[in-house]
């Protein structure tokens, strides 16, 4: 997928003359879930839906186009347990991690969409940009939770963590309705695109454990290597694939506010 031709097409549509904008500021909030994809969740699967939510702010231009910033929270996790995947399954890795994602989008209405109008009051939209967030994978083991990324589970050395502020595209979409002159609801669905392979923990290969033991302990030992079949964590072995970087999805049902004005038609202002 093409982000960069996305956001242009999008940049030069918001140049399309409107004969009747409505500009100002929204408001809003929303609920749903979120949802992980990536090396413990390699086939697309829906599992471990976590609570989500947000609060957003938009500037409109017109009555098309706006920009978007949000501050989200979203729970996300998996377990190899759940994978019909032989390999997967015995692998035996799992995670969970609280995310916490500030989002700037540009958004696109397919159809001119005013607050209060009896006839423009409902539209399809679509939105990309960028995120910035924060991410802590755990996993627990005998009861007791950790703390993935101080282990170095595939031989990062001490001080060579991967970066838990990261990064990505966002892509994205929904629909929006109006019900009453300065309140709207939406439904959307929107993906982030990470640059990390880690939201998981997992990206390469075992590391050597007696080298891993030095540096971190018996612990990360027990941690990089939880599989139930002797011989898959041994040194250089695939543990996750780097080829691809993860991902993760908010599902949302939300509400906003409007605090502009509509501006009038040229046809309609006074002349001198």
């Amino acid at each position: 997928m093409d982000y960069k031709k996305y956001l242009i097409f999008v940049f030069f549509v918001s140049f399309i003359p409107f004969t009747h904008s409505q500009k100002g500021i929204e408001l809003g909030g929303w609920i749903g879930s979120s949802f992980y994809f990536g090396d413990l969740n390699t086939t697309m699967r829906i599992q471990k839906p976590g609570l989500a939510f947000g609060v957003l702010g938009k500037y409109n231009f017109n009555s098309r186009i706006g920009i978007r910033t949000s501050f989200n929270y979203g729970h996300v996790g998996a377990d190899d347990a759940t994978s019909t995947n032989n390999f997967e399954y015995n692998r035996n890795l799992s995670f969970a991690s609280n995310i916490f994602d500030c989002s700037n989008v540009i958004e696109f209405n397919f159809f001119r969409f005013e607050y209060g109008s009896k006839v423009y009051n409902k539209t399809p939209y679509i939105f990309g940009g960028f995120n910035i967030f924060h991410f802590n994978p755990t996993a627990i083991m005998d009861g007791k939770k950790y703390n993935l990324r101080d282990y170095g589970t595939e031989g990062q050395l001490p001080g060579q963590e991967y970066n838990p502020l990261n990064g990505g595209w966002v892509l994205g979409g929904g629909f929006k309705w109006s019900i009453g002159r300065s309140t709207g609801l939406f439904v959307e669905f929107s993906t982030r695109y990470l640059f990390t392979d880690y939201l998981d923990d997992v990206s390469t290969i075992y590391p050597d454990k007696e080298t891993l033991e030095g540096n971190r302990g018996p612990v990360a030992v027990l941690l990089s290597d939880r599989s139930l079949v002797d011989g898959i964590g041994e040194a250089e072995r695939q543990r996750g694939d780097a080829k691809g970087k993860d991902k993760y999805t908010f599902v949302s049902f939300g509400f906003n506010k409007y605090f502009g004005g509509v501006v009038c038609p040229e046809i309609s202002k006074p002349r001198y």
